[in-house]
């Protein structure tokens, strides 16, 4: 990597989003130069990051600001299992496609690490085309390493939770529905498993990881227990 005295220029695209942001948060305080990348502009861009607006198919845009970048985030992707389960065209053109696009242009630019949003459930039988695209991008990202030595850490995120949480969020939509209606209303198994995790947390474990010892490597980001949506609910009631 070409930065100097610790200090990286990283991109985060999708740096508009819940954990994206908090990410690019982390960085920021860890003194690292930041862009953020995203179609539409972030309310928590601090003075001391840079802001392009722009869709990950506008490819000279994408490209210039990946230019001269150490490391490339990608948390770009259409992340809603409802609207996965409903779009799986969309599905994989933003989040197999759409990944492979970064990938060219991180390979075109020799950055120096790549890091990858993905699921702790890509190897479950939860999560629908969202699991489906998640999983054929890790394999599209290993595949680049192998063909044209790309670096890459793949970061495989538990349930997240905490502030900026879009009303899509699984937790708030509980917590929110509670305090409006009174009950809770759940579809799907109460014996799922979820293993939630903050998203400071998550954050800040996913800059730790750019230390060498996690070069090529996929980790698990999540909480120390797993809990039972039975549970969970019982919790919020």
């Amino acid at each position: 990597m070409s930065g100097q005295a610790g200090v990286l220029r990283v991109v985060v695209i999708g740096g508009s989003g819940f954990l994206g942001s908090h990410v690019a948060d982390q960085l920021s305080e860890e003194g690292h130069s930041v862009c953020i990348y995203d179609r539409k502009e972030s309310p928590w861009c601090r003075p001391n990051q840079e802001m392009v607006v722009a869709d990950l198919s506008d490819e000279s845009r994408l490209t210039e600001a990946i230019n001269g970048s150490d490391v490339v985030y990608n948390f770009a992707a259409l992340a809603d299992l409802d609207d996965a389960t409903s779009r799986p065209k969309e599905t994989a053109e933003t989040n197999i496609l759409g990944n492979v696009k970064v990938l060219e242009c991180c390979l075109r630019n020799d950055v120096g690490r790549f890091v990858f949003a993905s699921t702790v459930y890509v190897n479950s039988r939860e999560g629908g085309f969202y699991r489906c695209s998640k999983r054929a991008a890790e394999e599209y990202i290993q595949e680049y390493q192998r063909a044209y030595d790309l670096d890459f850490t793949i970061l495989r995120y538990g349930s997240l939770y905490g502030p900026r949480a879009s009303d899509s969020n699984s937790l708030r939509m509980i917590l929110g529905q509670a305090m409006r209606d009174g009950f809770i209303r759940y579809v799907g198994s109460a014996e799922a498993i979820r293993e939630y995790v903050h998203v400071e947390d998550a954050a800040r474990a996913s800059v730790s990881i750019l230390g060498e010892s996690y070069r090529n490597r996929t980790v698990v980001v999540t909480g120390l227990e797993s809990i039972r949506m039975s549970d969970l609910l019982a919790m919020c009631a």
